[in-house]
């Protein structure tokens, strides 16, 4: 509620969304010397020590293929700026994520709106009549999502109706905020430009979802639709065009899991390509009742994904976790020796990952 002049006021709209989330620049934040003292404590500290390190080794590594997997609400939550830093400096060169974060928080900001600061005790009934969703203590407009889920819709409207990969609709609403964005300080974008694939595996599951909808309700029997499998192929691609590959996972769910099961899929096809040589992952999910967010990375070299040796588990909430991570790797610079792979490019090719052939029949 609202005091105004000794009485209390219902709240509008305007009166919540007002103090915007800003993204941090871990640019500004020289995080080496904090980090490398961190990996000479303990517990935790150790191991987000361990980690930075582990991710500049992929960077340095010259024939290894870096995977970033994103799951969870990180970009509303203020993390949007390091990925757009991650890409632009060739420390990344694919992405597995879900939509939320790409299209509801990435997309939307492109668009010109914001994430606010909220409140985590606020009264959820009056956010609902005024059209104000909640992330935990943030706050969303959802005049303006619906905003996005439009603009969603009326891209799939210009594109010719067949089925598309997640990763090839994504790079057509970078082409959209290459001519449309009002904030270009967004991943879609940034990947748009330095060919990076995107991939949301369950792609409907967010605003692009709601506009997908709208433009199959409209177009029943020429349209747009999103092809799952399609996407498991390219990134397979990628993991066969690699020479090594690591990931640096935040969060878990389907991210995690379809980046690690490009091993096994390569595998069936019949190429020997190797388990993830690299491995780090920040999660807070609990181990110990066998969901995927939480079960380890050692556990999935039983399954012939990861590698073992460097692979390291952080247990931290990734506001905290990311930018000393990130920015100890921006801050040691291997990434200034990284050549771009443009594995957007290899995929946009019709006979992609076809040039080599499999070791063996399976």
């Amino acid at each position: 509620m609202v005091v105004s002049g000794g009485k209390i006021m219902k709240p509008k709209k305007s009166d919540l969304l007002v103090e915007v989330v800003e993204h941090i620049d871990i640019k500004k934040h020289n995080v080496v010397p904090l980090v490398e003292a961190m990996s000479k404590m303990a517990f935790s500290a150790r191991d987000l020590g361990r980690a930075a390190q582990i991710y500049d080794v992929m960077l340095r590594d010259k024939d290894c293929a870096i995977i970033l997997c994103l799951a969870g609400s990180i970009f509303s939550a203020g993390l949007k700026l390091i990925v757009v830093d991650l890409i632009e400096h060739n420390m990344v060169d694919a992405i597995v994520s879900t939509g939320a974060i790409i299209v509801d928080q990435d997309f939307f900001e492109a668009l010109g709106f914001k994430h606010y600061k909220g409140q985590i005790n606020v009264d959820d009934d009056v956010l609902r009549r005024l059209a104000i969703d909640r992330i935990y203590d943030t706050y969303i407009d959802e005049d303006q999502l619906r905003v996005c889920d439009s603009t969603c819709s009326e891209i799939a409207d210009k594109l010719q109706p067949r089925p598309y990969s997640s990763r090839e609709f994504i790079r057509e609403m970078g082409r959209h905020l290459s001519d449309h964005g009002k904030n270009r300080e967004s991943v879609v974008l940034a990947a748009f430009e330095k060919n990076v694939p995107i991939f949301v595996p369950a792609f409907s599951d967010c605003s692009a979802g709601f506009g997908l909808v709208h433009h199959q309700w409209h177009h029943p029997e020429r349209h747009v639709s999103i092809d799952s499998a399609k996407d498991f192929l390219e990134l397979t691609k990628i993991k066969i065009e690699s020479k090594q590959s690591g990931l640096l996972m935040i969060g878990g769910g389907v991210p995690k899991n379809f980046a690690q099961d490009s091993v096994v899929a390569a595998e069936y096809l019949g190429f020997d390509v190797g388990m993830h040589k690299y491995a780090v992952q920040i999660t807070v999910a609990d181990v110990r009742d066998g969901a995927l967010s939480g079960s380890t990375l050692k556990e999935a070299n039983s399954w012939g994904k990861v590698d073992q040796g460097a692979e390291q588990m952080v247990y931290a909430e990734a506001t905290l976790a990311l930018p000393l991570i990130a920015g100890y790797a921006y801050h040691k610079r291997a990434w200034k020796n990284r050549a771009p792979r443009n594995y957007a490019k290899l995929l946009d090719r019709p006979t992609a990952a076809k040039a080599k052939e499999p070791v063996a029949a399976v």
